[in-house]
């Protein structure tokens, strides 16, 4: 057993070692303005995946349903492997939207709508609770394991120390600071250091397990198969396993990608598509050396008599029966480290999009809380600590009556309900925000119904009638046989009819519903944006008459990042958006140059509130003069024009073939000219180039001319004073 001030002074030690790397990893980028992050450290920073649910809840499950456990990854490793047709599609349109979360992601498909970022994001709250008391749980349950040698449970005052430790480990990795790139390089590092000390903490008890317990590998295969542990070899524990395994197959393929800090991690922080072909061999190796000796775990911790109650902590148990006092410490850093992991990024994103999608526009709706956009890193820090609050009373309440692993499979069934809106934009342009908000209403009610309210039924919080009876003795209504389909397990059957619903309500939604002009355009150029082809643009600079006067629009965009971004921040976001348009020297600009200045100030200011918020901010708070609008409304009369040119007739934009031409589609005007200006700004180059050289010959022949003049001016002083010495000679002198 260990002192609980010892396990305290150990735990305080290493997150100082981890707060260290991360400080270090940001300043060296401060330095030299460069990441170093490469595909290693990406790949890596995936296994967030692997929580303690992997550390401890497979062994646990494993010992109660043998090999059902592998059905959690094999959804995970058929995802990974079609991430290059899901992934770099996902991260492509990131790029160009500048997308912070994957509630941000699914509005900004379908037309920036706020309604969508709202939904998405309670979905992803409610959802993602129970998961975190999953971790709270594991923390505090192996804190109180090798301190005490018990389990009194997750409450007391352990527990309200570990929550608290977990709110300040969140807000000093991930929320330190408002980014408007909500980028955090130093905590991926972090992420990817924690990932290899659970790896080697897992493998290292596995290895003690197989060759203390067993006595090598031969005589673990012989005992598995041959003795009283052949079950935890059998795919099917019992006669629902087949559709279990389905089930979570599923769920795994899903929540890979769609778990907030999932697609954090691999959407949001991906700095390079290229490290996905990396991560697509390396993260799947990862998952399946974590998950190598989780057999002989369970099988030692069965033969040892520990309590088949206690099997998600055989992990833990087996080396402190044994008396391993290192070897427990560095199982408990590895748990520790698995579920701190999890906390951190899934806690910090939930926070981001809670403030971007739920608080900031009651802000902006209400006149009394206008000011409190300007303390938005302030009400994160108070979204990460009810977040985490919440998840520590659920685990209090919820703690005693399920496995790990059961407790994770609730978010996973919730986060499904992003699956048809999500994956049906990636690949479905007929998919629109009406469907979108549809399926994901409906999939999200059914899954509280068939799946949370039981839960909820099971602790007393409602009479027990209603599982067996339905409401009003409607047994068509029953939560867990709902439309008289029987017989399946609770998650299965909500999974089976909230996706069903879902997908439903999402197709007859978009089928039915005709989005605007605004919609169509936006849905066209996010389809484009996730082309192989399609390349960031790049600001365009135009020829055209110079006529807006910069300063106040500079002052404009200041005092709206100025909302939401400290001073510095937001003097620093426009002076670069300046440099970048190269107009910080220009006293007046182009109608073009102004678009494009708005449009780059609403990614920078997508990077701190959101792509729909930073879109609504952009159009309440930013104004044009008359002959601005008209001159706007005279651009895009002429590009609609060229549009319905007989060369690009109706039929030939809604192609696929048009669709993949990206940005011509809708700016071929305004890249047009972008091409002609290019071209004269060439020209104007060679022509400054020979000015400058004609310059310095003039200059050269000045130079000479002064040179001419100054000895001419000599020689005429030269002579005057030779002539002032020859006429004082005396006649006589000169005989």
């Amino acid at each position: 057993m260990f002192s609980p001030i010892t396990v305290t002074l150990v735990v305080l030690l290493y997150m100082g070692v981890l707060f260290s790397i991360a400080q270090t990893v940001e300043s060296r980028i401060a330095r030299s303005g460069q990441s170093p992050r490469g595909p290693w450290i990406y790949s890596l920073s995936l296994a967030v995946y692997a929580t303690s649910w992997t550390f401890y809840g497979s062994v646990g499950l494993a010992s109660h349903s043998g090999l059902l456990y592998l059905g959690i990854y094999t959804g995970a490793l058929i995802a990974i492997a079609l991430w290059w047709v899901i992934l770099r599609p996902m991260v492509a349109a990131k790029e160009t939207f500048h997308i912070t979360s994957i509630a941000d992601f699914i509005s900004t498909r379908y037309n920036r709508s706020q309604s969508i970022a709202a939904v998405a994001t309670l979905i992803a709250l409610i959802g993602a609770v129970p998961y975190i008391a999953l971790q709270l749980k594991a923390i505090i349950s192996s804190f109180n394991l090798i301190t005490s040698g018990n389990n009194p449970g997750v409450g007391g005052l352990t527990g309200l120390m570990v929550t608290l430790v977990m709110i300040v480990f969140t807000i000093a990795f991930g929320a330190r600071r408002l980014d408007p790139t909500e980028r955090h390089p130093g905590m991926v590092t972090v992420l990817a250091v924690e990932c290899v000390v659970k790896l080697i903490a897992f493998i290292s008890i596995g290895v003690f397990v197989t060759v203390t317990v067993f006595g090598g590998l031969s005589p673990l295969l012989e005992r598995l198969v041959d003795g009283d542990l052949s079950h935890l070899t059998r795919f099917r524990s019992n006669e629902n396993s087949g559709t279990t395994w389905l089930t979570f197959i599923i769920l795994s393929f899903a929540g890979i990608q769609l778990l907030p800090r999932q697609f954090h991690v691999a959407v949001v922080e991906n700095s390079d598509q290229k490290h996905i072909r990396t991560a697509m061999w390396l993260f799947p190796l990862y998952l399946v050396l974590i998950n190598l000796f989780v057999l002989p775990i369970a099988g030692a911790g069965l033969i040892s008599d520990l309590p088949l109650s206690m099997a998600d902590f055989y992990v833990l148990l087996l080396p402190q029966q044994a008396g391993e006092q290192a070897l427990t410490l560095l199982v408990f850093i590895g748990g520790f480290s698995a579920a701190t992991a999890m906390v951190l990024v899934t806690t910090m994103t939930l926070a981001t999009m809670a403030s971007n999608h739920l608080l900031l526009p009651l802000f902006e709706l209400t006149p009394g809380l206008g000011r409190a956009r300007g303390s938005l890193l302030q009400v994160r820090w108070a979204l990460i600590a009810l977040i985490l609050v919440s998840a520590y009373s659920f685990a209090v309440e919820f703690a005693d009556a399920y496995l790990l692993v059961t407790i994770g499979l609730l978010s996973f069934a919730a986060v499904l309900q992003f699956a048809p809106a999500l994956f049906g934009g990636l690949f479905w342009k007929r998919g629109n925000s009406a469907g979108a908000l549809a399926g994901l209403c409906c999939g999200f009610l059914v899954w509280s119904y068939t799946l949370a309210l039981p839960s909820f039924i099971r602790q007393g919080w409602y009479e027990p009638d209603l599982l067996t009876e339905g409401p009003w003795a409607l047994t068509m209504l029953r939560p867990e046989a709902l439309f008289g389909l029987e017989g399946l397990p609770p998650l299965t059957h909500s999974v089976f009819w909230s996706l069903l619903i879902n997908i439903g309500a999402y197709l007859l939604g978009s089928l039915l519903f005709s989005p605007g002009k605004g919609e169509r355009t936006l849905t066209t150029d996010f389809m484009s944006a996730m082309l192989p082809q399609h390349r960031e643009s790049r600001a365009r600079h135009t020829g055209l008459h110079a006529y807006i006067d910069l300063a106040p629009k500079v002052a404009e965009a200041r005092s709206l990042l100025a909302k939401y971004l400290n001073s510095d921040k937001a003097e620093a976001a426009v002076h670069t958006l300046m440099q970048d348009l190269e107009v910080l020297d220009k006293p007046h600009i182009t109608i073009i140059e102004l678009v494009e200045f708005h449009r780059s100030l609403e990614h920078t200011l997508a990077g701190a509130i959101g792509a729909a918020s930073a879109h609504n901010a952009i159009e309440s708070s930013i104004h044009y003069s008359d002959r601005e609008a008209a001159d706007l409304k005279a651009l895009y009369s002429h590009i609609v024009s060229e549009l319905n040119t007989p060369h690009l007739s109706a039929t030939a934009l809604d192609s696929p073939s048009a669709a993949a031409q990206g940005s011509a589609d809708h700016y071929g005007m305004v890249s047009e000219l972008q091409r002609n200006i290019e071209k004269l700004e060439q020209k104007i180059r060679q022509q400054n180039k020979e000015i400058a050289q004609l310059e310095s010959k003039l200059e050269q022949r000045y130079a000479d001319i002064f040179r001419y003049r100054m000895e001419a001016q000599k020689r005429l002083q030269e002579n005057e004073l030779l002539r002032r010495e020859l006429g004082g000679l005396r006649p006589e002198d000169t005989k």
